[in-house]
């Protein structure tokens, strides 16, 4: 399927609010925070049209026995989907379109402050950010527009601003980048 990148669009926090709402509401006692992560919750940059949502749950097992709660909200249960202690969920629109990628973590797990420092790293570093959106459009313009290209494409990049951002939000950084 083909990679496709849009403006920023200020509506995405809202259509963000109610998601959360939605799973919060379909997961009492088990969902105990949900957070808006990944290019959606960058303000300004360049980002495939699909919200992700950071969701921290009190047990992934307790998470596991009530994954239909989630199914009948939309959503298509995938496991751990490569990334260790995480449950992840996509929903499509009724053309069959991504709209949302859910992540579930339990609180301890340091993938949930490797996205969160990211986000706020990125929205707190303009300059970073927008270095993250022109390497997008760059892929894009030379051609990597399947999902495994368009990753690897950004690999590098992420990786690297996520450390710098880990080390930014625990305070350890030196000069800023």
């Amino acid at each position: 399927m083909d990679v496709t990148i849009v403006p920023h669009d200020p509506a995405w926090a809202a259509a963000f609010a109610g998601e959360a709402r939605a799973v919060a509401a379909a997961l009492p006692g088990i969902v105990v925070g949900v957070h808006h992560i990944g290019s959606t919750a960058i303000a300004g940059i360049l980002a495939k049209p699909v919200l992700d949502i950071l969701c921290l749950v009190t047990s992934l097992a307790a998470l596991d026995g009530n994954a239909d709660r989630l199914e009948a909200l939309g959503y298509v249960a995938k496991g751990a989907n490569g990334i260790e202690g995480r449950r992840f969920f996509r929903k499509a629109d009724p053309a069959g379109r991504r709209t949302h990628h859910l992540h579930a973590f339990e609180p301890a797990s340091r993938q949930v402050q490797r996205h969160l420092a990211f986000r706020d790293y990125m929205n707190s570093h303009p300059a970073k950010a927008a270095a993250y959106s022109a390497l997008k459009a760059g892929l894009i313009a030379a051609g990597a527009v399947t999902r495994e290209a368009y990753q690897s494409g950004k690999d590098a990049f992420v990786d690297a601003a996520a450390a710098e951002a880990l080390a930014w939000s625990l305070g350890t950084r030196g000069a800023e980048p």
